[in-house]
């Protein structure tokens, strides 16, 4: 049996007993940078992989085109918003590449389970600021002042631990439910 088989065997299984995989809500979530204190976040856009696809149309075939896999890329920087605080690590990261001095840092986005443990996670790699954006202000509003600060970066990858966390969750909630 192959293994789309065996998962759609596994979910027929887990339908039938009652067994329950919600998906993770996406407010529930943490970011890392290495070497900065940067408080919590409130919204993170960005996460996205895009493999471009080269057309090959061959002579005497005209029924269709030869799609093969191209080059990977990030179509967008990484987006990062939070709440104004004392602590200026992104202002400073952002003042220092503004001055020629760009120093890459790596970074991990935690999604989060209903009890705040990582559920699984992507990593960013040798990221660097390339536009930061200051609070809208008015005088007649009381929303809470939002800084956003745009990373380039070299990658994001799913690490095999967060892969194998997911996989061993799942198992983990299931057994504990059929016991």
């Amino acid at each position: 049996m192959t293994t789309l088989g065996l998962n759609a065997a596994f979910t027929v299984g887990a339908n039938l007993l009652g067994i329950r995989n919600d998906p993770y809500l996406a407010y529930n979530f943490l970011v890392e940078i290495e070497d900065l204190i940067v408080g919590g976040f409130t919204e993170v856009t960005g996460l996205e992989i895009e493999v471009e696809v080269r057309e090959y149309a061959e002579g005497g075939q005209n029924e269709f085109v030869h799609k093969f896999p191209g080059r990977t890329k990030y179509p967008q920087n990484l987006v990062l918003k939070h709440g104004l605080t004392d602590i200026e690590s992104l202002w400073g990261w952002h003042q220092d590449v503004t001055q020629g001095k760009v120093e890459r840092r790596n970074g991990s986005i935690y999604l989060l389970d209903n009890r705040g443990l990582p559920a699984m996670w992507w990593d960013f790699r040798e990221a660097y600021p390339v536009k930061w954006t200051g609070p809208q202000l008015q005088a007649d509003s009381a929303n809470i002042a939002v800084e956003t600060i745009e990373l380039v970066h070299r990658g994001i990858v799913k690490p095999p631990e967060s892969t194998a966390l997911s996989a061993f969750r799942g198992g983990v909630s299931v057994a504990t439910q059929l016991f």
